[in-house]
């Protein structure tokens, strides 16, 4: 069903985690992730944290939707975003580890969702206006870091040596513990310049090319190279299988 409200996006959310937790699906991970975010930003609209509070509420709806019809698309056997594809169909692979389940999620939906969902809410010359809403996220989210790098540290005792893994390695995990990522969230806002001033008839193009760079940078999360591969393997070999366990803490970062 489509959603029109933040907390219709968080009820669906809530249907996806539960049934990943009874099936024991990897899928769980980013839409457990993914809720925490959603509260962050529904209390920040709620504080005044925000501008313009409304406009924020239709662009966290207009965001989750890409994901929450991806994801409907995929199950149903439909064609989606190749980074989407990409990310669902891992999840069924038990070779990653927590933090590649994660960061597929992350960078579908930050590297090609988050610009599109911009532009289809401020088009045009309105997009300037959102800009600083845009980066506010940013502040908000950045309470979140210090609690999934705990949960992630205690499902995944050796995560700590992907900082030992060179430049690749430092690029994961600052990746996963800084949800905002504050350099794709660059990009996102780029991307959304890029095709706010277009008709969609246009913007179909240019969205075919950001999901390009979207499921190549994907790929590399998901087959980093036999080197990283080889670090990665042993960070696994270390990690929970408790899939559950994993997403309900992941699902319980955020006060509510």
């Amino acid at each position: 069903m489509p959603v029109t409200t933040i907390d219709e996006v968080i009820a669906q959310l809530d249907d996806i985690i539960a049934s990943a937790i009874a099936s024991q699906s990897r899928l769980g991970l980013f839409a457990a992730l993914y809720r925490q975010v959603t509260l962050e930003v529904k209390q920040g609209i709620a504080a005044g944290a925000f501008e313009d509070g409304p406009r924020m509420a239709t662009l966290d709806v207009a965001f989750a939707s890409r994901y929450l019809d991806a994801l409907a698309t995929w199950r149903a056997g439909g064609t989606t975003s190749q980074c989407w594809q990409l990310a669902f169909d891992d999840c069924q692979r038990t070779d990653l580890i927590l933090i590649q389940h994660l960061l597929l999620g992350m960078n579908a939906h930050i590297n090609l969702d988050l610009g599109v969902a911009a532009a289809t809410v401020c088009p045009g010359a309105a997009l300037a206006g959102l800009h600083a809403d845009f980066d506010r996220i940013n502040d908000i989210l950045a309470a979140l870091v210090d609690r999934v790098k705990q949960v992630l540290a205690e499902f995944s005792p050796l995560m700590h040596l992907l900082g030992a893994g060179g430049a690749l390695g430092d690029r994961l995990e600052d990746a996963i513990v800084n949800f905002s990522m504050t350099a794709a969230r660059d990009d996102a806002w780029r991307h959304a310049q890029l095709l706010a001033p277009f008709p969609a008839a246009v913007q179909a193009g240019v969205i075919c090319v950001l999901d390009d760079k979207a499921v190549f940078l994907g790929r590399l999360v998901a087959d980093p190279g036999r080197l990283v591969s080889l670090m990665l393997d042993a960070i696994h070999l270390q990690e929970s299988t408790d899939i559950p366990a994993v997403i309900r803490a992941l699902d319980a970062i955020v006060a509510t």
